[in-house]
Parts: structure tokens; sequence; C-alpha cells
């Protein structure tokens, strides 16, 4: 497959991307972390984009019509990779334990990677069980 095919993925991932990152960047203008606090934001945007990504990815690829091609990469890679914060996440702990906080900044480390796979997986469980009526693993 050339380049010219591959534009219109790469375009929506772009989209995709700033549309999350702008939902991001209008999280931490809400709710701001004081210097030195716990990243509650970024903990908490992490935790939901993950959520989110594991009901997009039962609705995008377990469905029994398959949806627009762009779709998948629009929002799994583009809205969801943009709206998620890893780099932050490794900055803000980076912080807290260069501040002397090695407790919350390992605590911040931890939870945060736990959170974000028990998001993603209680995320495509609700899902299946909405879709299907029973939970499926």
């Amino acid at each position: 497959m050339g380049l010219r095919a591959e534009l219109p993925v790469v375009a929506v991932v772009a989209v995709g991307g700033a549309l999350g990152a702008s939902a991001r960047y209008g999280a931490a203008l809400l709710w701001p972390t004081p210097e030195g606090a716990f990243p509650w934001t970024t903990f908490a945007v992490n935790a939901s984009g993950c959520a989110l990504l594991g009901v997009l990815m039962v609705l995008l690829t377990e469905g029994a019509a398959a949806p627009h091609p762009l779709l998948r990469p629009f929002l799994g890679a583009g809205f969801c990779g943009g709206f998620t914060t890893f780099s932050t996440y490794s900055l803000e702990s980076e912080r807290l334990l260069s501040a002397g906080e090695p407790v919350r900044g390992l605590l911040y480390l931890g939870a945060t990677a736990v959170t974000a796979l028990a998001a993603v997986l209680a995320g495509v469980t609700v899902t299946r069980a909405v879709r299907t009526g029973a939970p499926r693993a």
C-alpha cells in the first residue's frame, strides 16, 4: 500500500488526536493540579480514556457490520491517543520523585498503570455485557 493510500488514515488520526488533546487540555484547565500534589486530573483522564478505548474496540471490532475503515484510527489512535497522556504521566511521576515525594511518585506510577489496564478491561466487559446481555472475559 502506497503513501497516497495511507494519507486518509494519517489525516483522521491527526484530526482525532487534535480533538483528544484539546479535550485533555480542557480537563487540565478545569481541574488544575497544584505543584507537588497528586495529579488527579491526569490520572482520571488516562483511566477514562482507557475505558473509552475498551468500549470502542468492542463496538468497532465485534459488531455484525464492519464500521467505516477510518473510524477506528480516528477514535482509537487519534482521539483516545490524544486524550490519554502517558507522556505527562511520566513527567508528573518524575516531578514527584524529584521533589522528595517517593511514596506519592511510586504510588502514582503503579496506580496509573493498574487503573489503566483495569479500565480497558472494564470497558470491554461492560460493553460486551450490554451488547449481549451476559459478560464475557
